[in-house]
């Protein structure tokens, strides 16, 4: 599918041919990330959607986008709710991997002579990498609560409180009708995994307040000028790998209401009516609880370390979540499509919700301000909190980036950086680091990211999202 993305403003780029394509393609992008994603199969990845079955308004690549496995990462579509599909690799295969943001009530200096200590600490209690768990008690009977209730087995067990879910993306819990659609292969992948991090770019960063954009904002979510905060970027770990394995396989054996891309293998696709789709929205939602269970453990433990070392109590107010969004999802929502509301089942691939004010679906807490949304970047500049800009739906399907997006392939930026040099880098930015491996701190330096500011720019300037504060990073443990 030969056509040409056209450039529509500073901020957005188009494309639609009607031999070819059922929905026009929208890129978020400067011209500089245009040319980046020139250089992958990103962009064809994105046009490749719009020939799907049941597509409907259009499909929308946030600044982020680079290639994936079916969608491109950044990659946004809809699907009409009776005629449209579900996708696998429109979720991809770290399902509802997510990003926590935690408030602490101290200041930089403040935490400057415990820093080396939470750092190890961190990276000692709360493993990463593959195969790794930090909670070792978990029995069959729990996993299947876990996946069947999402944080309200969390709540039970007395590891996160009721405010704590008000503050999570669908409360932590997603609705399964029965985990027999997560095979026991995945399951017990998960049995030994839960409060961990995974590989690649998932981490745990010790940050700083370094910048308040949005002081109004700001105040609502109890943040401050130099506050100390963590961020966690993990997901459904083997658990939610094997479920995109398990059902991309089934589906490969084209059962009934498969749908087969005439151009793209991986975008293998189910009508959404079909006993398969029903089946892996159930799996998916499954392991989308347990990826809300996993990082609702590691609130926990950030607030066990916290107390041992610092002396916070478990309920000060000052130390607190902020917020837990996911992105990796599909989910019904309503969308407004050629003037009307429509149900449609949205598939956010590298991208999360970004519901403005406007939404009414959003927690007291977000009424004024709108959703929060969290962007992380490269483990050496900056990370952003921002919320959902008014105006957005019509935009974006009220949606915004997940990072800032790989610049380079994990190979590519192994040839090109070697592991001193990385560390080094870090050091002199006074950054206290711990990593897995040093492959992986590798493949994650700094350099092999798109520039985080650059990304916000264009996601505020697009008017999605709009920055509340920037994050500086003073401890990083890598995957």
């Amino acid at each position: 599918m030969q056509v040409e993305f056209r450039k529509m403003d500073d901020y957005r780029f188009a494309a639609f041919d009607q031999s070819t394509m059922n929905v026009p393609a929208e890129v978020f992008a400067s011209d500089l990330m245009m040319e980046s994603a020139r250089r992958d199969n990103s962009l064809q990845q994105l046009l490749n959607l719009t020939a799907l079955p049941g597509i409907v308004g259009k499909a929308v690549a946030m600044p982020d986008i680079h290639q994936g496995y079916g969608f491109p990462i950044g990659g946004i579509a809809l699907f009409d709710s009776d005629e449209g599909l579900v996708s696998p690799g429109g979720v991809g295969y770290d399902i509802n991997c997510g990003v926590i943001l935690v408030k602490t009530g101290f200041t930089a200096k403040e935490i400057h002579p415990h820093l080396n200590d939470l750092v190890d600490s961190f990276f000692r209690e709360i493993p990463v990498g593959f195969n790794k768990a930090g909670l070792h008690n978990i029995t069959r009977k729990d996993l299947e609560e876990i996946c069947s209730t999402g944080v309200e087995w969390s709540i039970a067990k007395g590891y996160c409180t009721e405010e704590d879910s008000i503050r999570m993306e669908d409360r932590g819990s997603l609705a399964v009708k029965t985990t027999g659609s997560i095979s026991e292969k995945a399951k017990s992948r998960g049995l030994n995994q839960l409060l961990s991090i995974g590989s690649g770019n998932h981490f745990i960063e010790i940050q700083r307040v370094d910048n308040i954009f949005d002081q109004a904002a700001a105040s609502k979510f109890g943040l401050y000028a130099d506050e100390v905060t963590v961020m966690v970027h993990t997901g459904s770990r083997g658990l939610g790998h094997q479920v995109a394995t398990d059902y991309l396989k089934t589906l490969s054996a084209r059962p009934e209401g498969s749908i087969i891309h005439p151009v793209d293998s991986q975008l293998i696709s189910a009508h959404i009516k079909s006993k398969i789709a029903q089946e892996y929205l159930d799996a998916m939602n499954g392991a989308a609880n347990f990826a809300f269970v996993n990082r609702s453990l590691i609130l926990w433990k950030i607030r066990q370390i916290f107390s041992r070392i610092l002396g916070t109590r478990a309920d000060d107010p000052a130390f607190s979540l902020v917020y837990a969004l996911s992105h990796n999802m599909a989910k019904l929502e309503e969308h407004i499509i050629s003037g009307r509301r429509q149900n449609v089942i949205i598939h956010r691939k590298g991208a999360t919700r970004a519901f403005s004010s406007e939404n009414p679906t959003l927690p007291s807490q977000f009424a004024e301000t709108g959703q929060p949304v969290i962007v992380p970047g490269d483990m050496g500049t900056a990370s952003y909190l921002l919320t959902g800009s008014k105006g957005n739906e019509l935009k974006s399907f009220e949606s915004s980036c997940h990072g800032a997006g790989r610049m380079m392939s994990r190979h590519q930026a192994a040839a090109k950086f070697n592991y001193s040099d990385v560390a080094s880098d870090l050091e002199a930015r006074g950054i206290r680091l711990k990593s897995a491996t040093r492959k992986g701190l590798v493949e994650e330096a700094p350099g092999s990211y798109k520039d985080i500011e650059r990304i916000i720019e264009v996601i505020a300037g697009s008017g999605i999202s709009l920055p509340t504060c920037r994050f500086k990073p003073l401890g990083v443990i890598k995957g």
